[in-house]
């Protein structure tokens, strides 16, 4: 005789959100349901309304793991950013990294990133990830406002390549960040420092 189901199932809540974002990534915002993600998640209708009152208490989960799984790979880049690597080039990095093997998550991150625009209950979330960036980043720049500069520069980049299809000019990015962070090289990687 089969075994029946439990009902006791802890991690349910945390397969919900897992699908909520595999429903995004794929579909985009706007297929983000209740139904969309219980198929997605394998659990009956009723378990997303349970765990999740509305359509925005779900993206609103969704965007909390996205961004979480991104600040958690964000500590880890800046923590492994040498010393002696001049800011710009750790910049050129980012992007490459963002733009090649992470991209679809990067995306991701946009995507659900742009619904604070339009969606209120998303927006604390998404300038607590901007705040936790800047925090990130401090070891690697003289202050907050730099930081926060870095940031909206790292955002416009990739947004724009994002948007256009471009390929990343690694040089412009170098300059760019030159530009903005006193000290860095402008000229290609092994080129002398003025410094």
């Amino acid at each position: 005789m089969a075994r029946r189901a439990r009902r006791h199932d802890p991690d349910r809540r945390h397969r919900i959100v897992d699908a909520a974002v595999r429903v995004v990534e794929r579909d985009g915002i706007a297929g983000l349901s209740h139904r969309a993600v219980a198929a997605e998640a394998d659990v009956p209708l009723g378990s997303t309304t349970y765990h999740f009152t509305d359509r925005d208490d779900l993206l609103t989960a969704a965007l909390r793991r996205v961004n979480d799984a991104w600040l958690g790979w964000f500590e880890a880049w800046v923590g492994d950013v040498p010393p002696d690597e001049p800011p710009a080039e750790a910049a050129v990095r980012l992007l490459d990294d963002c733009l090649g093997p992470r991209r679809e998550q990067t995306r991701l991150e946009y995507e659900l990133y742009f619904a604070g625009l339009t969606r209120p209950a998303v927006r604390p979330l998404a300038a607590r990830c901007l705040d936790d960036m800047a925090a990130l980043l401090r070891p690697l720049v003289p202050d907050e406002h730099t930081a926060r500069a870095v940031i909206a520069l790292l955002d416009g980049l990739l947004i724009e390549l994002l948007l256009t299809g471009r390929p990343h000019d690694r040089d412009r990015t170098r300059e760019a960040f030159a530009r903005l962070l006193p000290g860095t090289r402008t000229g290609s990687p092994g080129a002398a420092s003025t410094g």
